[in-house]
């Protein structure tokens, strides 16, 4: 009769262990699952009060008026490694001198599909009447979808300046160097000669 009672306190005991190790797993993940949830949470309030304070700090930007000052031409991208040049050409066609255009760029981040902007300055930094520069940027390739023309400014002021688009240079075909194949001719034994109409092949 003991060793039945000790049998079942054995086992009563074992049992008791399996459910204090299954609730002390199950605590574990419930507060794992609560630190993942409440560092996401400040994260993304940080996040959310960052882009707040930029924007608080980003002087307004007023949209331009009047007729096109500018013409920016967009031409196709260019093929470097795995980098992406981008740029154009930007003619001033107003009356008067401009000073320190910025392009500004759209991008499409290939990742999250988020986007962001950058910009390029032009130059010459001075751009008279019916006179033209050039802008550029170098972008990593495999970071972004698409781009896309997003402003243009002129100087430290915030104004966006009127401009029209328009398509620049196309990209030049890829060259792809010819390799020449020099085929010796055979010597003129009885082992080997050309296969001609006026001479065919041997069959073995």
């Amino acid at each position: 009769m003991s060793l039945l009672n000790s049998t079942d306190e054995s086992f009563d005991s074992e049992k008791q262990s399996r459910s204090r190790l299954l609730l002390g797993m199950l605590l574990a993940l419930l507060v794992t699952g609560l630190l993942v949830a409440g560092y996401s949470l400040l994260r993304k309030r940080h996040q959310q009060r960052v882009i707040a304070e930029q924007q608080l700090n980003t002087p307004p930007v007023t949209e331009p008026k009047g007729p096109p000052q500018v013409e920016i031409l967009v031409d196709d991208a260019l093929i470097k490694g795995d980098q992406r040049l981008l740029g154009g050409t930007v003619k001033n066609i107003s009356e008067r001198n401009l000073n320190d255009l910025t392009v500004d760029l759209e991008l499409i981040r290939r990742k999250d599909g988020g986007t962001e902007k950058v910009s390029a300055g032009v130059d010459p930094r001075e751009l008279p009447p019916q006179q033209q520069g050039r802008y550029s940027i170098q972008l990593k390739a495999a970071d972004y979808l698409s781009v896309k023309l997003a402003g243009l400014r002129s100087g430290a002021n915030p104004a966006l300046v009127a401009f029209i688009a328009g398509t620049g240079q196309k990209r030049p075909p890829e060259k792809y160097e010819g390799k020449t194949i020099i085929v010796s001719r055979p010597s003129s034994g009885k082992e080997g000669f050309l296969n001609t109409p006026d001479n065919p092949g041997r069959v073995p």
